[in-house]
């Protein structure tokens, strides 16, 4: 796999090299708020799937929240600190250990030159963050620091003995060292979802289904999107869609007639019709199912009175 980087290391002269990877667990990848504004170039987005755990590993350390951090799917990745450092982990919950000692997600947390950073299997969720005060650095791609598997764009995934840079710690520091948030959860999940652009491909009862059915996460599940397992939902119409644009918590429908969640690095077009799509508010929800999940489609009451409120002006 060749990620494409820009011909030039863009890495401030201030930075410092502050990790070794030791492991570079299941899969971690570089993440900051994505590449928005090249879609017409046929460049997604991509960037952190969890954009509020992201955002928050960031505010704990005193960055700014769009600073680049690690992603890590499921845990396994062990570190070693090459300069004091200062740290926070967020999303999903994994046993922590630093030098030897357990430490929490969602806290501020300081690590020794020499440290040992190790997080084990996830518990609850699928991704970790993990932000450096200063933040992680990495060459930028159109505007961005993240890795896009789909379009194989910025830094590779992270591999056992790469070194990692870390940028200028900012000027202030935080007042708070914990953010009380409610704990990640992957199971029994309900995702808001606006109908369309594509409802009227479908039959009334694939459209009762969608709404009223159970749906699980399949091993078949990354960056780009997730299979679900659950009633296929038949189709009304059965001529060739024209390749259209698509967005990150499309639920494209294949022949197979089960739906694929689209996250992050998800394609920019597509060629199946698109029955709905998962509120923005509920995309970092949908992001930390990890296979065998169970979830369910609630039409969003809130989309509905926004149209109706719209179209009575």
């Amino acid at each position: 796999m060749i990620f494409l980087s820009a011909q030039s290391p863009e890495i401030p002269d201030e930075s410092y090299i502050g990790i070794e990877v030791l492991n570079g667990g299941f899969f971690t990848t570089i993440q900051d708020s994505g590449r928005p504004g090249f879609g017409d170039l046929g460049v997604g987005i991509s960037g952190a799937a969890d954009q509020r755990s992201m955002k928050l590993a960031n505010r704990l350390v005193g960055n700014d929240e769009h600073l680049a951090v690690l992603e890590v799917a499921v845990g396994g990745l062990a570190m070693r600190a090459v300069a004091n450092l200062t740290i926070a982990l967020t999303g999903a919950a994994c046993p922590i250990t630093i030098g030897g000692r357990s430490e929490a997600v969602n806290s501020t947390i300081c690590v020794r030159k020499g440290d040992i950073i190790e997080l084990g299997i996830a518990q609850t969720g699928m991704r970790t963050y993990l932000a450096v005060r200063g933040g992680i650095q990495a060459d930028t791609v159109f505007g961005s620091k993240s890795t896009d598997v789909m379009a194989q764009l910025g830094p590779e995934p992270i591999r056992d003995g790469r070194q990692l840079c870390i940028g200028r710690r900012p000027a202030s520091f935080p007042n708070i060292d914990y953010a009380p948030v409610e704990s990640v959860t992957d199971q029994d999940v309900t995702l808001d979802i606006v109908l369309g652009p594509r409802e009227d491909w479908f039959t009334a009862e694939a459209k009762h289904m969608l709404v009223t059915k159970e749906f699980v996460v399949t091993s078949h599940s990354d960056r780009i999107g997730m299979r679900l397992e659950g009633p296929s939902l038949p189709r009304l119409r059965f001529d060739e869609l024209y390749t259209e644009g698509t967005v990150a918590g499309s639920l494209q429908i294949p022949p197979s007639g089960k739906p694929t969640l689209f996250l992050a690095d998800h394609p920019v077009t597509g060629g199946y019709p698109v029955i709905a799509v998962v509120v923005a508010d509920d995309l970092h929800i949908a992001s930390q199912l990890k296979p065998g999940s169970r979830l369910r489609f609630r039409e969003s009451d809130s989309m509905k009175r926004a149209i109706q409120t719209i179209m009575s002006i």
